[in-house]
């Protein structure tokens, strides 16, 4: 089937679907409020490129393209995009997409066409193991059937984007193995929309961990506002913690379907996004979502018209543990320069490396704290050599926090001016959990942000009846969960090992 609608969707389609659409198609089939919409399958992506004869003309670029000459991998980037975007879709698959797009707009009330966003859903992303996000392109407000099928080929373009390429290639990815399938969802004019995470993924707390703000949640994924944080118990739905931001600007619809970053209004900017009312009832779909999927959820939600809308739900890649009783924390006696959002808990020393602009990044080596705007997927390379990261903009859900927790360093987030505050080649302390920025040089802080996670060890080891058990996904992770002191591994993934030989399961079954 090249379409699918979301009611025929579930969590078991993933090789058609990829994570988003899969995930999206579980909900739906769960009577969670998702806006509706179509998956173009991965089928239909694989049947375009060889029915066309465009796949053998990639896969010959991609052969001879030197991923570590930037320039060069470009240039094959750019020519290969360039290939895709420019080959008509034959009528026998443009013909289904069609079909879906005419009975989603009927079925929304729009004669004109639906008003949707068409994201990318590739078969190797939003999988438990990896949350790498960003590598393909999302395309909001599309409306009208020739641009749906203008930006559905544009999607399938975006699976040799530069950094995906790169992706691929460092993480042993075989690039005539990945697929890509696209979604295409209804857009939600929403008033405020935002993140929320159904555990603290720093702490592994069961408390939902929501961000907002106003208007679309770009802004809040993105990392281009400091949306307003909340803490609510999810056992006894108490608001533990409201934190209020200011809110200087936001993505809204502008007519024509185009989405814009505009100015908040004054009278917004301060003003809290979430009622306690909203809270309570984000935090029932948090319970719905992560009882359906019985894990952890990082999900993408939006008010509109006080309904609300759950957008995308995936697995939380990320799980720190909380804090073991008896521990005692160290106190620091350095004078504090700057403060923020803890995003990625534990002490990260080292040279600041104020980056304004993609053509500095060369400028982070191993060892220095990367401090910046925001980021974003082309600045992972970089964030991968510091030892710590440290944001004006964004909360504890916005790429660098979830980047910073998946290579396991401090982050700090939603400083408002750290790049102006924080001078080049000072010597700092990142304090990931506290949300801290500390003037000179912590002993031994370079040993724990290398340490992948910063495990504070209990020094009085808390008895329980029930065994506390460690994950393993890792062959590097080991000595990480040695240290916890768990009572045994209760999950090794033994498939994240054997793929990071580099080496295919079937290439063992072959040579016994």
């Amino acid at each position: 089937m090249y379409v699918k609608k979301f009611e025929d969707l579930s969590k078991d389609d993933l090789g058609i679907a990829g994570g988003k659409g899969a995930n999206l198609g579980e909900l739906t089939q769960a009577g969670i409020p998702v806006p509706p919409g179509f998956v173009v399958t991965s089928k239909t992506y694989d049947k375009f490129m060889r029915d066309t004869g465009i796949f053998s003309k990639v896969m010959d670029i991609l052969d001879q393209v030197d991923i570590n000459n930037t320039k060069e991998l470009q240039e094959a980037a750019e020519k290969i995009k360039a290939i895709i975007i420019e080959t008509p879709i034959p009528d026998g698959i443009s013909t289904y997409i069609t079909e879906a797009y005419n009975q989603l707009s009927e079925r929304v009330g729009e004669e004109d066409g639906a008003d949707v966003a068409i994201r990318s859903s590739a078969t190797a992303e939003d999988l438990p193991e990896a949350s790498f996000a960003g590598q393909q392109d999302t395309f909001l407000h599309v409306q009208g059937l020739d641009n749906v099928i203008e930006y559905v080929r544009k999607c399938w373009a975006s699976l040799f984007e530069a950094r995906a390429i790169f992706y691929r290639e460092e993480n042993n990815f075989e690039h005539s193995q990945v697929y890509i399938a696209v979604v295409v969802q209804q857009m939600v004019d929403s008033d405020k929309a935002g993140v929320m995470f159904t555990v603290n993924p720093s702490t592994g707390e069961n408390i939902a961990l929501i961000e907002g703000s106003w208007g679309l949640g770009e802004s809040v994924v993105s990392g281009s506002v400091t949306p307003d944080n909340y803490a609510v118990d999810k056992e006894t739905n108490e608001v533990l913690n409201v934190t209020i931001s200011d809110k200087k600007t936001m993505f809204t619809n502008e007519e024509g379907g185009t989405s814009i970053q505009v100015d908040v209004p004054d009278e917004l900017r301060k003003e809290r996004v979430l009622s306690d009312e909203e809270l309570l009832e984000l935090v029932a779909m948090a319970k719905r979502v992560e009882g359906h999927y019985g894990k952890p959820q990082d999900t993408e939600w939006a008010f509109h018209d006080g309904n609300l809308f759950l957008l995308q739900s995936r697995p939380i890649t990320t799980l720190g543990d909380s804090k073991k009783e008896g521990s005692e924390e160290e106190e620091v006696d350095l004078e504090v320069l700057i403060r923020g959002l803890g995003a990625s808990p534990g002490l990260a020393s080292g040279t600041v490396k104020v980056i304004l602009s993609l053509d500095e990044l060369d400028k982070v080596q191993d060892g220095d704290v990367m401090v910046t705007t925001m980021t974003t997927p082309d600045m992972v390379p970089a964030m991968k050599r510091a030892t710590g990261i440290v944001t004006d903009e964004g909360g504890v859900t916005c790429h660098a926090a979830i980047i910073s927790r998946e290579l396991g360093i401090p982050c700090v987030v939603g400083t408002g001016d750290a790049t102006t505050t924080l001078k080049e080649n000072d010597e700092v302390t990142a304090d990931g959990k506290k949300g801290l920025v500390y003037k000179g040089i912590i002993k031994g802080a370079e040993d724990e942000a290398a340490s992948a996670g910063a495990i504070q060890v209990s020094a009085t080891p808390l008895i329980t009846v029930t065994e506390v058990k460690a994950n393993v996904s890792m062959a590097e992770a080991a000595p990480k969960a040695a240290a916890t002191g768990a009572d045994g591994v209760g999950l090794l993934r033994t498939e994240h090992m054997m793929l990071s030989t580099g080496v295919h399961p079937k290439k063992f079954i072959l040579d016994g």
